[in-house]
């Protein structure tokens, strides 16, 4: 292997340069979070935890209840979001939390597990494929969004089929089906996208987000004939059969969907019913345009969610990366799904953009105008839909994009390359400027960047071909290979940890070594090497990141909380607009970790989210 780093800008020149405030927090369309109080049992103790909120003072006073009687000898006006019942529980107890402008409570029963909330899941009858072979299902990715306005969040439960596949290889697969349940296992509904909607890791990317403003969660998801919403309503043709069937076992078109009307829908989130239904953009077409003639490359999806307009929240549809690239973005307003703008590099103007994707997206407003731009691997697409900036570097798995200098708000992406030349780089997010880049003959399949070292400034980052960790000037600072899987942040430090294999592990600067946080025993990862829970957010409790994993017989989800104290106050890491949206463009692709807007790390002391 050979690699060569090209420093080509110090971020120290544009550390003084600030970036203009990136949403209009005032009017924004965003969801109402109510307390999101949990308890959990520790041993012989309960540790109660809670959010805080953007509309919570700074040092707002809280007070912790359990079955009406106070906890607290004084209100708790510093320290984290976070309280130690030295009591032992006997019996069912109901802790509040009682301050700021809303109030939460948690009913905790005596025989609850130590460490997660359980989920029961209804797992679905396998069934048999056309060519005879029977499948199972398992549960796979999840997204979250509040669909009755209560301020909580319900969970989002895509089902994959044993047989599932991806687009490399022939066969046929059962179908996807995506349920909704409530935190207590209540499942509201389920739709199945039907035979016409092939299963693998980049068909189904399903978005979850309150589209119209009106304060409850809606679904968007491509959708084809014989998809059953959630009340029973078939959408299209419930007799057609689009799939490619030969009798020939080596046709690479086996299985599958080469032909037939495809669809992009919208359902009610508390019901599952089909609002509207129109034509899928980006379109088929001739799957020759797009790179080979068997649907590997023409059924290659992305999706995400972005504030196009900087109110609003718009669907972002996409299909292909390898050549031909096409973005479109979709508005619902409660009545009618609309076309804003499509991008296509079949286009004149765009042609330099094919190409460039990567397995997943980033949503962000990148240039401080208070709209996002799309992310897409080596290039960006402003938010009116046109071309931002185009690196040229190509293809790759995986990205990330945040704050990584503390002396700046700027943001900036970390990306990796697989043709064997570029490597990865480290650039500007608005202009697409390298700051240093590791050029490479190898196929860098996976990178990563968290803040993991207290002992030097901002993130770290590394790949499968960086040499080992580097810093944000691109110096290499030790030559540790660490996982390139997923950053949490799970201890009560505002150093990121790693997350692989149902494991938190954290770097020890001081040793060079990985050390053992905590192994989740019961559970099993998704999407093999990729290794990805169902979903990581920050979804109840304090700022720090649970972890959503299904158990090894997927009868169950596992809701893991961080029971480690916290001395930091930090907002609910779902109210800072790039994060949450992270989070809903979680499932598109190869996963990768939410990231926030904004520099969290030990290298400042005064953040935009700390209290």
């Amino acid at each position: 292997m050979k690699t060569r780093l090209i420093i080509i800008l110090s971020l120290a020149s544009i550390a003084t340069l600030m970036a203009q405030p990136r949403y209009d927090m005032a009017h924004i369309q965003r969801e109402r979070l109510n307390r999101g109080v949990v308890a959990l049992h520790e041993g012989d103790n309960v540790v109660v935890s809670w959010r805080t909120l953007s509309t919570d003072v700074s040092g707002e006073a809280f007070d912790v209840y359990r079955n009406g009687e106070k906890l607290t000898p004084h209100p708790l006006t510093s320290g984290g979001t976070f309280f130690v019942d030295e009591h032992p529980l006997s019996t069912e107890a109901v802790y509040e939390v009682r301050g700021g402008k809303c109030d939460g409570a948690y009913t905790l029963k005596p025989d609850a597990p130590e460490g997660y909330i359980p989920i029961r899941i209804d797992k679905p009858d396998g069934g048999t494929s056309p060519d005879r072979r029977n499948y199972h299902y398992n549960a796979n990715d999840a997204s979250v969004g509040d669909v009755d306005g209560d301020g909580q969040y319900e969970i989002f439960l895509k089902w994959d089929p044993s047989n599932s596949k991806d687009n490399s290889f022939a066969g046929f697969s059962g179908n996807t089906l995506i349920d909704c349940y409530r935190l207590d296992g209540t499942r509201l509904w389920r739709i199945d996208l039907g035979r016409n909607i092939r299963s693998g890791a980049h068909y189904t990317s399903f978005m979850v987000y309150d589209f119209d403003g009106d304060g409850r969660a809606e679904l968007m998801v491509k959708t084809a004939d014989g998809t059953v919403d959630g009340m029973g309503q078939v959408i299209g043709d419930p007799h057609a059969d689009w799939r490619y069937h030969s009798d020939d076992g080596n046709d690479k078109r086996n299985g599958r969907i080469l032909d037939g009307p495809e669809y992009l829908s919208v359902f009610n989130g508390e019901t599952g019913a089909v609002m509207a239904t129109r034509p899928y953009i980006p379109e088929r077409g001739d799957a020759g345009a797009w790179g080979d003639t068997h649907a590997n490359r023409s059924e290659r999806y992305l999706a995400g969610v972005a504030y196009l307009d900087g109110i609003h929240a718009s669907g972002i549809f996409c299909r292909g990366y390898y050549t031909r690239t096409v973005v479109a973005a979709w508005d619902w307003d409660g009545k009618e799904l609309k076309n804003r703008w499509t991008f296509d590099t079949d286009t004149p103007q765009w042609s330099s953009y094919a190409g460039q994707g990567n397995h997943n997206l980033r949503i962000a407003d990148v240039d401080g105008d208070g709209c996002d731009e799309i992310t897409y691997g080596s290039m960006a697409i402003d938010h009116d839909g046109i071309g931002l900036y185009n690196t040229g570097f190509g293809h790759g798995d995986a990205m990330h994009l945040t704050v990584f200098d503390p002396r700046s708000d700027l943001l900036q992406v970390w990306d990796c390359h697989e043709n064997h030349r570029d490597g990865s780089d480290f650039r500007d997010a608005k202009t697409g400027r390298v700051f240093f880049q590791i050029k490479s003959d190898e196929d860098v399949g996976r990178c990563m960047a968290a803040d993991i070292d207290p002992t030097h400034p901002g993130l770290e980052m590394w790949s499968s071909a960086s040499g080992g960790v580097r810093d944000i000037q691109g110096q290499l600072l030790y030559r540790a290979r660490l996982s390139t899987n997923f950053g949490i942040w799970w201890d009560g430090d505002l150093l990121r940890e790693l997350l692989d294999h149902e494991t938190v592990s954290k770097y020890d600067w001081t040793t060079g070594r990985v050390g053992l946080l905590q192994h989740f025993e019961g559970v099993r990862f998704n999407n093999g090497s990729k290794s990805n829970p169902c979903l990581q957010a920050d979804l109840v409790g304090d700022w720090r990141e649970e972890v959503l994993a299904r158990n090894n017989e997927s009868t169950e989800l596992r809701l893991y909380i961080s029971t480690i104290p916290t001395d930091y106050r930090i907002n609910c890491l779902m109210e800072d607009i790039p994060y949450r949206l992270s989070v809903a463009s979680e499932n598109t692709g190869y996963n990768q970790p939410p990231e926030t807007g904004f520099y969290l790390g030990p290298d400042k002391t005064v953040r935009p989210f700390l209290k």
